[in-house]
Formats: C-alpha cells, sequence, structure tokens
C-alpha cells in the first residue's frame, strides 16, 4: 500500500512553546529546566502569582522551574526515593533558581525588618537560589494534595526552621509521619 505524499505534507507537529527572556537566560547559565529533566515532577511556582510574602507577582516571564545540574541530579534522585517508597506520590517544586533582580525585590520587602533574616541579601551575592542550588519543595499525596509539613511554604518565621520540628510536633502542628515523610 502506497502512502499518499499529499496527506503526510499536511501533518504539521505543534511548535514547541516559546521560552521566555528569563527561561533561555538560565538555559544560557547551563541550568536544567525540572520539567523538561523529570516531568514526573509537578511545579508550582509561587512567585508566578501574588500570593506570596511580598504581595506582588515576582515571576512575571518566568513560568518554568531550573536548577543547577548538581541540584537536579539530587531532586531527581529524591523522586525516584519517594516513588519507590510511595508509588502515588510526587515532589512539587515551589520555588528554585532565582534572578538577582528577584532576590533584590524580596530583599526591598524584609530590609529593616525582623524578616531579613530568611531572605539572602543581593548586595552579598544572594542565596542558593541565586545559583539555582535550592529548591523550595513539598510532597504531593497520591490525590495531588500537598502533605502538610508544619507551617506554609513561604513562611518567614521561627517556625519554619528546622530546629523547631520537635516544637510543632509538641504543639500538633506537625505530626511524626509528616515530619517522617
Amino acid at each position: 500500500m502506497e502512502r499518499d505524499a499529499a496527506c503526510s505534507d499536511s501533518i504539521e507537529e505543534a511548535p514547541a512553546p516559546v521560552k521566555s527572556r528569563t527561561a533561555r537566560y538560565l538555559d544560557s547559565l547551563g541550568f536544567v529546566n525540572i520539567a523538561e529533566a523529570d516531568s514526573s515532577i509537578a511545579i508550582d511556582l509561587m512567585y508566578t502569582r501574588a500570593d506570596n510574602f511580598t504581595g506582588t507577582i515576582l515571576y512575571e516571564d518566568l513560568k518554568e522551574a531550573y536548577l543547577h545540574p548538581d541540584a537536579m541530579k539530587s531532586l531527581k534522585q529524591a523522586q525516584r526515593l519517594l516513588k519507590e517508597q510511595y508509588p502515588g506520590y510526587s515532589l512539587i517544586v515551589y520555588d528554585a533558581a532565582r534572578p538577582l533582580s528577584v532576590q533584590q525585590k524580596m530583599w526591598d520587602v524584609v530590609k529593616g525588618t525582623s524578616k531579613y533574616i530568611y531572605v539572602s541579601n543581593p548586595s552579598r551575592g544572594g542565596g542558593l537560589h541565586n545559583y539555582g542550588l535550592a529548591v523550595d519543595i513539598s510532597i504531593l499525596d497520591d490525590k495531588g494534595l500537598p502533605l502538610p509539613m508544619g507551617t506554609p511554604v513561604d513562611h518567614l518565621g521561627r517556625e519554619a526552621h528546622i530546629t523547631e520540628e520537635a516544637a510543632l510536633v509538641a504543639q500538633g502542628k506537625l505530626t511524626e509521619q509528616e515530619r517522617a515523610n
């Protein structure tokens, strides 16, 4: 059976989505797009919306999450280990590599307040997010709902310190099972 050449010419592939200027910049730095590296990891960048500690949209043209290749390797390993133990669960990324211009906007909100300790000063080089070496994550259960982590994502307070886990358990804000996950 012979194929109709005219028919095959009419089949068009969907164009690849156009990446933002910021995404192209992060690509140029050698950072890895998390969704391209592991599509099983959910992405919900909290700074694409105004419901964050600054009250404003910080990622105006960035919809993708990026990491340094070494951090991406670790994130993929964490996802694999999670899936081995809890096949229906998945990691969700709320923030990853962050441009210094965004870091400056965050710093401007907290400088001169008690919250400044939670945001790296961009004039001192910023923090690990600015180098693609930090990622804010949680775990989605088998229904796609985030597991409680003791505090909301983006919480700038003492309760978010890892040293406060025992107190959160004692106060009933975090269960031993949540802590173990």
